[in-house]
């Protein structure tokens, strides 16, 4: 704009108008009277009275400009006072945080220095301007509800990284966190608040008191007889801990909750604003007259179908208002107090945002009567002040306030060109716009209007006091059950009031997402798309940047929406493509991953870096997918891969210090730091020594290796595609049907909905469950309490009265919890919320599903997609229930099949090589197996993938991580074992499980299916059993002997006369150790049980082999534990906390069931052999045996004192776990061995000691190797050959092995 109020000869544009007198006749502009009498109705004097027709200075266009200049003039006489110092105030004008030399440790500070980050430890930070005399306020925007102190403080007032404002004398704060006040000592003081809350700080001089104010109500007086005087002036003040963020309105913008009598410490801007209501108050007057040019005469119009219609004369008056209106409307406060409450006023009259096209209207005049600059100005700051709004509206029941906000968001997202101006400039870019889409949780149920909105509170009694459900469902009372029925009514009263806000959150993201708007450049879907993928990168590149990353609760929110709005454009799209897919059929196409049109930033691939995958399936990529890989194109990639981190180190070595403390700019906005959610980009810090050694990694301070998103160039035809280009769609495999899906840019989306869940939403829902699991932590107390009370005896009042208060607070707690319970319930776990998950998960099973048919190109899938498949389904199974159950959803059962299946193959699969999503799978599939609706789904795959699945599980234990294989093996076999019927160990009954939904505590739930699988496997592959028995029983071997060193260490430190603690690091390897022995020894009574004939049959090789060795280490393991006063035993009775599960029924039922397959369970043949050598073994102690059923050894009972209560262990201890058929078995067993080892006793001829083997000194010499002729018992060389093909002794190469009999001469 060059010129302003000169004539009528506008420079801002040229709009061809004049007012010649001439020029009416010709351009519609009317008569003289009557453009006198509209002008004079528009333009009123300041005292409203219109002077006669006959007095009154005709008003004309050549005119008009002086008669508006004047009538601006009159109320502007306080102009001069904005230069004068308003006295009790000492500072500049305007008030911000002072980063100069106001603070204390590490912060980050918006580039307007209203919002801060704490850093560091403790941070401190004051204003730049002081109070000494008078009346003042300020508020403080809360955006997370962590530890800090606000208030005032006092230039003298020193802080430091432990010490803030309150802790010194003159300083003086409030601390809602911890709900106290600070002043060197502290005291209880106010509410506690939450992210979203307002505080208010106010200060009187004039008294000498300081008192809070929060969201509008006051704490009360927080202070009095504070320091006046001389040289005594205060600063607003912080100090924050780390993370923790806020914003200040010093008077910048309107206060939010004025208070009368005193005033913000920035003087508002009065001139301004007077001149802006003036201006506002002709611009309505235009709105309600118009001109009956026929008639001749002024009229009243409908001010909501209003429209400019091409009048010459209106357009030129607007011209005129808008010369002086423009500049005005790019100021925060005046945008604010305003132009947003007049269009809120616009929206206020009710219907649909759609009945009110003024603001429509409005918008057209912007863009056509401010330069472009004013307009981007005007609109940012639009859209801030509702997010504002919006975010630091407080909770009412009917949600109104930000109905309002959002209803005017829709207004003005609904014009075009503003909507794509801040698509590209502001939504994503200055603003965070994801907060429109958030619904804040009340933390304080009693202001949200809870109580009114659900009078009648409820909480399920199913639990018991071990935190498991209940096994007998108590009939609900009549009174129980009418508690029930109201608080559901009063919940969906709430979920009423919750969806409209819904609703209008997704008009919004219609509204972003819309791809018919093509006038005046591209659309609107096409900006979003690159801003959304924008949006990602900057969430997947910076996990360690808490400053940039979204916070997961908005993630929530923002997922709901957008799978709303996709869905609905989606099946928008089916109804005009019949023959595309429905969104119930969506996936992602495998070409997406391998074609290069959308960026995966770093994020892992199955297959491993993509730059490694171009490299080694470039071959498959032409083939299959017709795509050609620049071999030029790798080099450089790889260069500049290289240059970039040479840069890195580069730039960092060279930047001087200081420019880091101080102007060091970050690389990303800022998400914690204002409530617009702009950029922080001062890093600040007292000290620049301390970035050099920082006490927190400071990952704002390193180079973000962000590149230039190549999404940001792409056009719509780069999307859609056209003319024979595919679009995002190009490279389509052979094995990928031909038939259209849907538009391609809704695949991006959803792609980007799939990575959203991935980067922090599951997270998020797996953290709200905590208000579920607090309400039956109280549940259980308030109802052991009113047991209590009505078991205490009448005489004890005192206990009776301490009773009845705790009831009291339990009852409030769970009063307040079950209300908020229902607010999360509705917004995060109700059945819509739970439906989205579950279409989540149904699409990522197809699009693995999909891409698995491609071969080998299915590595260059993301690993999030596996990822997002397995965590969806553990949220619909652990997280939604018991509000709603996952069997209720459609198609259950299949879904869960297809999981099942590709949790089956893709354990093992080569083509994923990343070890921590192969422990996920591994870990998934291990879950799986221990419920009994997910275990019948791996039962209803195909049969080929069965068998797959457990020839997978049966690979040899070496080199891979075994632990997880052997735990499903076990769990597939769990309730089929000897003893093994239990879910939890006897000994641990009494005491409360962690968690009672782990999948390790789940009822059996045994697989006959998948065991007969292993059976047929075991025996028809004569290699297969072999590797896998020796694997187990080397790991076996190496668990327990790890776990008896270990025991050993405990032992001797329990033993030392000076006080010790023994690591708990330790007493959780050693508990590992133990489970890992015993779920060994199951995984070796299962395969015993399902095909003998490998141990019992020595015509198979290495039966012999393998059953001498499972002798041996079960010898091992019973001498072990069932020695009397022996280290095991010691250790079990000291009873250490992490030690819980090592006890001697686990291990020793484990044993038991081996040895009673092979000694009872099978023919004549088996058994003779199987006792023959167990018998052999130079372990074997019959003593063992008898100790399993209590029998005691006599030499260890003669030296016992009579004293001594010794309860020993014995299996018919354990009658409710342990059959009585299983333990006739074992005393039958106990019979035959008697009766066996001393007939082998009677018959076993001396043998010299020349004669045996020189390795195990157990058994004779019975083969020679050959070609260097060395000796030793078969079972020796047997087992090292499974390993090593050197002989013991000359390390010469054994080439073969014969039998030795030893001459009758010698």
């Amino acid at each position: 704009m060059t010129s302003r109020g000169a004539g009528t000869a506008f420079s801002r544009r040229n709009y061809r108008l004049s007012t010649e007198s001439e020029k009416p006749k010709l351009t519609g502009i009317v008569n003289s009277k009557l453009l006198n009498d509209y002008l004079h109705r528009i333009f009123p004097s300041a005292d409203g009275i219109q002077p006669a027709t006959a007095y009154r200075k005709p008003l004309t266009f050549q005119n008009l400009q002086e008669h508006l200049d004047k009538l601006l003039a009159e109320d502007s006489g306080a102009e001069d006072s904005r230069d004068q110092v308003l006295e009790g105030r000492l500072g500049p004008s305007t008030v911000v945080l002072d980063h100069t030399s106001g603070f204390e440790g590490l912060l980050l500070v918006d580039d307007d220095l209203l919002g801060v980050i704490g850093h560091s430890n403790f941070g401190s930070i004051r204003a730049t301007t002081c109070v000494y005399k008078g009346k003042w306020i300020y508020e403080v925007l809360i955006s997370s509800q962590g530890l800090m102190q606000i208030g005032w403080c006092t230039l003298n007032c020193r802080f430091n990284q432990e010490e803030g404002v309150g802790d010194t004398l003159d300083s003086y704060a409030y601390d809602g966190n911890r709900v106290r006040k600070w002043n060197v000592t502290t005291t209880n003081y106010g509410k506690s608040w939450a992210a979203g809350d307002i505080v208010s700080c106010l200060i009187d001089l004039d008294e000498g008191t300081i008192a809070f104010c929060l969201n509008g109500v006051s704490l009360g007086t927080a202070f009095d007889n504070i320091t006046r005087g001389a040289g005594m002036a205060y600063f607003p003040a912080i100090s924050l801990s780390f993370k923790e963020s806020v914003a200040f309105n010093f008077g910048s913008r309107p206060l939010r909750y004025p208070v009368e009598g005193y005033r913000p410490l920035q003087d508002p801007p009065s001139v301004d604003l007077v001149k802006a209501h003036k201006l506002l108050g002709y611009l309505k007057n235009v709105i309600h007259i118009g001109i009956d040019v026929l008639e001749g005469k002024l009229v009243e119009k409908d001010t909501s179908t209003w429209q400019l219609q091409g009048e010459p004369t209106v357009l030129i008056t607007l011209t005129h208002i808008f010369n002086h209106f423009a500049p005005l409307m790019c100021k925060v406060y005046l945008v604010d107090d305003v132009l947003m409450h007049f269009l809120l006023s616009i929206l206020e009259r009710g219907g649909a945002v759609e009945a009110h096209p003024l603001i429509q209207q409005l918008l057209d005049l912007m863009w056509l009567l401010m330069e472009d600059y004013e307009v981007h100005e005007c609109l940012k700051q639009l859209l801030m002040s509702l997010l504002r709004a919006y975010r630091f509206s407080p909770i009412i029941p009917d949600l109104g306030l930000q109905i309002h906000y959002l209803r005017l968001t829709i207004a003005v997202l609904k014009h075009e060109k503003s909507r794509k101006y801040l698509l590209n400039n502001v939504l994503f870019d200055v603003l965070r716009s994801v907060v429109f889409f958030y619904i804040k949780s009340p933390l304080r149920v009693e202001e949200a209007g809870l109580q009114e909105l659900i009078p009648t509170t409820w909480w399920p009694n199913r639990f018991t006091k071990e935190g498991k459900e209940s096994k007998e469902v108590k009939e609900e009372s009549a009174e129980e059950r009418l508690r029930r029925r109201a608080y559901d009514r009063g919940c969906q009263r709430l979920k009423k009031r919750i969806e409209v806000v819904e609703e209008l959150q997704v008009q919004i993201l219609k509204l972003l997402l819309n791809n018919k708007d093509r006038g005046g450049g591209e659309a609107s879907r096409y900006i979003f798309l690159n801003k959304f993928r924008r949006f990602l990168q900057e969430n997947a590149s910076n996990r360690g940047n808490l400053t940039v990353l979204c916070p997961p609760e908005y993630m929530v929110c923002f997922l709901h929406r957008l799978i709303s709005t996709l869905r609905c454009y989606w099946d928008g799209h089916k109804a005009k493509a019949p023959a595309a897919l429905s969104s119930e059929e969506a996936y992602v196409p495998p070409q997406l991953f391998y074609n290069g049109k959308v960026d995966y930033f770093d994020l892992q691939r199955l297959g491993g870096l993509l730059s490694h995958l171009k490299k080694t399936l470039k071959d498959d990529l032409a083939l299959k997918a017709n795509i050609l890989i620049d071999p030029a194109e790798l080099q450089a990639v790889t260069m500049d891969d290289l240059d970039e981190d040479e840069e890195t180190a580069t730039s960092t070595a060279q930047r001087p210090v200081a420019a880091l403390a101080i102007g060091g700019a970050l690389a990303r906005p800022s998400w914690l730091s204002s409530p617009t959610l702009g950029r922080a980009n001062r890093f600040l810090s007292t000290a620049a020594v301390s970035l050099m050694n920082p006490r927190r990694p400071l990952g704002t301070l390193e180079k973000m290796k962000a590149r230039t998103l190549s999404v940001e160039q792409r056009t719509e035809d780069d999307i859609e595609g056209s003319h024979g280009n595919e679009g995002l769609l190009l490279g389509r495999p052979p094995e990928e049907p031909e038939q259209s899906i849907t538009e391609n840019s809704l695949l991006e989306i959803l792609d980007g909905i799939v990575m959203m869940y991935n980067l922090s939403v599951h997270q998020q829902l797996g953290k709200m469950v905590g208000v579920s699991d607090d309400v039956n932590e109280y549940a259980l107390a308030l109802k052991d309490t009113e047991e209590k009370i009505s078991r205490c005896p009448k005489r004890r009042r005192d206990i009776y009265e301490e009773l009845v208060k705790s009831q009291k607070v339990f009852s409030e707690k769970l009063n307040h919890l079950s209300r908020r319970l229902a607010w999360i319930n509705v917004t995060i776990y109700s059945k819509e919320k739970m439906q989205d998950i579950y279409w989540l998960l149904r699409v990522c099973i197809r699009t693995i599903e999909h891409g698995d048919r491609t071969g080998s190109l299915f590595a260059f899938m993301p690993e999030f997609y596996l990822s997002v498949a397995m965590n969806s389904y553990s949220a619909l199974k652990n997280y939604f229930s018991p509000v709603h159950s996952m069997e209720e959803l459609p198609g259950y059962e299949e879904t869960l099949t297809h999981l099942a299946a590709i949790l089956a193959k893709h354990f093992a699969d080569s083509r994923i090589v990343g070890t921590d999503i192969r422990d996920s799978l591994m870990q998934a599939l291990a879950s799986y197996v221990c419920y009994p609706h997910s275990l019948r789904a791996v039962e209803r795959i195909p049969e080929e993938q069965r068998i797959s699945m457990m020839r997978n599980l049966l690979a040899p234990y070496e080199q891979r991580p075994w632990a997880q294989t052997n735990w499903i093996l076990v769990r597939l076999w769990r309730g089929c074992g000897f003893g093994y019927r239990y879910t939890r160990l006897p000994h641990l009954l009494k005491t409360k499980p962690e968690d009672a939904n782990l999948p390790s505590l789940q009822k059996p739930c045994p697989s006959t299916l998948l065991q007969q699988h292993m059976a047929n496997l075991l025996r028809s592959d004569c290699d297969m059993a072999p590797s896998f028995l020796n694997s187990v029983l080397n790991q076996l071997n190496w668990a327990f002997s790890e776990f008896i060193g270990m025991i050993q260490e405990i032992q001797q430190a329990a033993e030392r006369l000076e006080r010790n603690f023994v690591d708990s690091r330790q007493l959780k390897v050693c508990a590992t150790c133990f489970d890992l022995s015993v779920s060994l020894l199951r995984v070796l009574e299962m395969t015993v049980t399902l095909a003998p004939e490998i141990f019992l049959d020595w015509s198979r090789p290495s039966s012999e082999l393998l059953l001498r060795r499972l002798a041996q280490l079960l010898n091992q393991v019973l001498n072990r534990v069932t020695a009397e006063r022996n280290l095991f035993d010691r250790v079990v009775n000291l009873r250490l906390p992490g030690l819980e599960s090592v006890d001697h029924y686990p291990i020793l039922v484990a044993v038991t069931g081996i040895l009673v397959r092979l000694l009872m369970d099978t023919d004549f043949q088996g058994a003779k052999r199987a006792t023959a050598v167990l018998l052999a073994d130079p372990c074997f102690q019959l003593r063992s045996i008898q100790y399993l059923l209590g029998h005691a050894e006599p030499s260890a009972l003669a030296a016992m004192p009579p004293s001594a209560d010794k309860r020993h262990f014995s299996l018919h201890t354990y009658t409710d776990y342990i059959s009585l058929e299983e333990l006739a078995k074992v005393e039958r067993m106990l019979n035959h061995l008697s009766e066996e080892s001393k007939q082998a006793a009677a018959s076993t001829l001396p043998t010299s000691e020349e004669d045996l083997c020189p390795i195990c000194y157990a058994h004779p010499i019975s083969a020679i190797f050959r070609p260097c002729s060395h000796k030793s018992c078969k079972a020796c060389i047997n087992q090292h050959l499974m390993n090593n093909k050197d002989c013991f002794f000359c390390k010469a190469t054994i080439t073969g092995v014969d039998d030795f009999i030893k001459p009758v001469s010698s």
